[in-house]
């Protein structure tokens, strides 16, 4: 026998190898939103090969009449839809007493297994995707590359590098001189010279996306207020620079003038928006970007300087100012048609209980079906993952959730995610 009929025979002994080895994974879903935005489907099965969606049917198909060796999942009496993303975390940490002392008592290593645990908790609530804007950068690029590699169980995570300008929001305040100096940042800059060569950096050294501070912020430990604190030459800048080398621009922004510096420059998403007037929502509109409303960090820092002592005078004031306008003013950007991204900025709120952004959407006057779609749709195109997250299709990573009942008609069911399975692979069945 030749060489290459000896190839041929081992390639034929690897291929049947190779086709049984595929993980089959079928399940039955009694209600199934697909597409957000669309019609729930009724009795449908859903087949899973690795991990991506192979075919939708409508029935129940016995799993063993799809493949003998097949796994089986009876979500018969679930509503089954698409995982949720959030697009706005920070899972380093949680706001909270012990902050100050932590920055001091716990080590870089101690940080990071803490993001493990945070990380895991915002998966289990069914959260298959994050937009972590805020972290440590290298310790946040190595939770995410863990995630990817499958080390460790999480969301999959869009990871951002932080750009700001000296004594604005996103630089180190709150501490003694020598500590400043030592915590600040590589990438604050001051100029559209200095603020270019920061933005280059953040996605050098492995940034997904870029985070701007165009505004002062609630928690930053001093009273320069929330008002514009980047100037307009300098975040076109970055933002000239990020969109050159292919990443995005997320621009933290309370008042509207910050919003709407960015807007003109050409950020992709506005976080928080708090004060956005008539004139941000027709920049929104024209631009086409993404409002990433945040309300639950805006009610947590409510109760928060309401019912705790741990922050200071400054950060009081603007959180009971801030965090009670943010809901009026979202009403208000929804209702115009400004295109909605969910977001939470969990960390401020505790990590795992995400889904309470929807009840506070729904309070502010947004539907249902739009909030999924927030959650979903315009999660992924905001983050160009269309093609392959964002609804449940053939193609499309097998990202998915299920609860009880159906959050179309009570959407506090979000908070009681029973089911998730991100890449085709199951870490909550209950």
């Amino acid at each position: 026998m030749n060489n290459k009929s000896k190839l041929a025979l081992l390639i034929l002994s690897i291929l049947p190898l190779s086709i049984q080895a595929a993980d089959i994974k079928v399940i039955h879903a009694g209600e199934l939103l697909t597409v957000p935005g669309k019609t729930v489907l009724k009795n449908q099965t859903i087949i899973i090969t690795d991990d991506k969606i192979t075919d939708i049917q409508q029935g129940f198909i016995r799993a063993k009449d799809i493949d003998k060796n097949a796994s089986y999942f009876d979500l018969k009496n679930s509503f089954v839809m698409p995982g949720l993303m959030d697009m706005h975390v920070h899972l380093q940490g949680e706001l909270g007493p012990t902050n100050a002392s932590d920055t001091l008592k716990m080590s870089a290593e101690d940080v990071g297994m803490r993001s493990v645990s945070f990380a895991n908790k915002t998966l289990l609530a069914g959260f298959t995707t994050v937009r972590d804007l805020g972290a440590d950068p290298q310790q946040l690029y190595a939770l995410r590359d863990g995630i990817n590699k499958g080390w460790i169980d999480g969301p999959r995570i869009i990871a951002s590098g932080g750009v700001s300008v000296t004594g604005g929001h996103g630089d180190v305040d709150g501490m003694r001189h020598d500590l400043m100096e030592k915590y600040t940042s590589k990438t604050i800059c001051d100029g559209p010279y200095e603020c270019r060569k920061a933005t280059r950096k953040a996605i050098k050294f492995g940034a997904d996306v870029i985070k701007i501070t165009s505004t002062g912020g609630v928690l930053s430990d001093t009273n320069t207020g929330t008002g514009q604190q980047m100037a307009d030459d300098e975040i076109k800048e970055i933002v000239d620079a990020a969109h050159a080398l292919g990443r995005k621009v997320a621009s933290h922004a309370h008042a509207a003038a910050g919003i709407n510096a960015a807007l003109k420059a050409g950020v992709d998403s506005i976080e928080h928006g708090s004060y956005a007037d008539d004139d941000s929502i027709t920049l929104f509109k024209y631009s086409g970007a993404y409002l990433v409303p945040t309300l639950l960090a805006g009610d947590t820092v409510v109760n928060m300087a309401k019912t705790s002592d741990f922050m200071s005078d400054a950060i009081k004031a603007k959180a009971i100012r801030v965090g009670g306008d943010m809901m009026k003013n979202f009403g208000r950007a929804y209702k115009a048609g400004v295109k909605i991204a969910f977001g939470t900025d969990s960390g401020v709120s505790r990590h795992g209980n995400n889904a309470h952004e929807a009840v506070l959407m729904f309070n502010a006057g947004m539907e249902p079906m739009d909030i999924l779609k927030s959650a979903t749709v315009n999660a992924a195109d905001l983050i160009d993952k269309s093609a392959t997250l964002g609804t449940l299709e053939a193609g499309k990573f097998a990202d998915i959730i299920a609860m009880d009942k159906n959050p179309l008609k009570d959407i506090s069911q979000l908070e009681q995610v029973e089911f998730v399975m991100k890449n085709g692979n199951v870490y909550k069945n209950l």
